[in-house]
């Protein structure tokens, strides 16, 4: 016999069992298994078919068409973003297990899984603040002229993160995303928006590791950059499917990591998610 994936009807997304029937991780399994390839590959597609199933349940309320109706309506998003994270980070660490580098359908999946998760805890008031959010200052009506740049919120502390911004020549800072820089802008190097933007990134995710690092404050700067990726790199303004460039295949990668950085971060105080962190290898 071999381990199975368990959902049943109405469950938000799945889980693992053991050939015995005991429910385990994925990346348990992978450590004792000949074909812990097939079981990732499994795992990828299930998780796929769980983003199809919260889409047509929730996509109204994570496309912001309207607020949860009712208390059940917010324990549902609150189990959906927790079943997501624990689900990306399961790959995320399976993959860590066995070496096998996410490719570019893992980090399509895995990155509208962190975009759903992300605006499933939205409504909930579970996002922190973004990167210098007290700091910038509040653009009036009308085109900003300036110069857009990644500016870090202390070099001191990477896993604080850093953002976009417009310096104006009178040194005032705007707010500014990925998406704003990539589709409303002039001048602007994408491929090296992109390259910049996820140095950002893996600085933030490198950080995390540090015994200073402030659970909290990582899970801010990685989830501000990596919805800020995500939103930028979508198929369509309505559409969750995140995209990647031709030649940028191995963002994929980072974008895994970054989900599951969060995920570790937020394990450490978020009570559905405790003890997921200390499962990585």
């Amino acid at each position: 016999m071999r381990p199975r994936i368990i959902q049943s009807d109405g469950q938000i997304g799945f889980y693992w069992t053991t050939p015995s029937g005991t429910p385990t991780s994925l990346q348990k399994l992978v450590e004792h298994d000949d074909e812990a390839d097939r079981l990732i590959a499994t795992h990828l597609e299930a998780l796929d078919d769980a983003l199809i199933i919260a889409a047509e349940r929730f996509g109204e309320i994570l496309g912001g068409g309207r607020a949860p109706a009712d208390a059940a309506e917010r324990d549902d998003l609150l189990d959906l973003h927790r079943a997501l994270d624990r689900l990306c980070f399961e790959y995320a660490a399976a993959t860590d297990v066995t070496g096998i580098k996410p490719d570019l359908r893992a980090g399509k999946i895995v990155g509208t899984a962190a975009l759903f998760s992300i605006r499933a805890r939205q409504p909930l008031g579970l996002l922190g603040p973004a990167p210098l959010d007290d700091q910038l200052d509040e653009p009036s009506l009308g085109v900003v002229g300036g110069f857009g740049e990644m500016q870090q919120v202390d070099p001191a502390r990477p896993w604080l993160g850093g953002r976009w911004v417009v310096r104006t020549e009178a040194g005032q800072r705007f707010p500014l995303t990925l998406s704003m820089m990539m589709f409303d802008s002039s001048g602007v190097n994408k491929d090296a928006a992109r390259r910049e933007h996820l140095e950002a990134l893996n600085s933030v995710i490198e950080a995390a590791r540090s015994p200073e690092a402030d659970p909290l404050a990582v899970t801010c700067a990685i989830d501000w950059l990596l919805y800020d990726w995500l939103m930028a790199h979508r198929d369509g303004p309505d559409s969750a499917e995140i995209v990647f460039p031709k030649g940028h295949e191995q963002d994929a990668a980072v974008v895994v990591a970054a989900a599951a950085t969060s995920v570790a971060s937020r394990a450490t105080f978020d009570p559905g998610l405790v003890g997921l962190g200390s499962l990585r290898g």
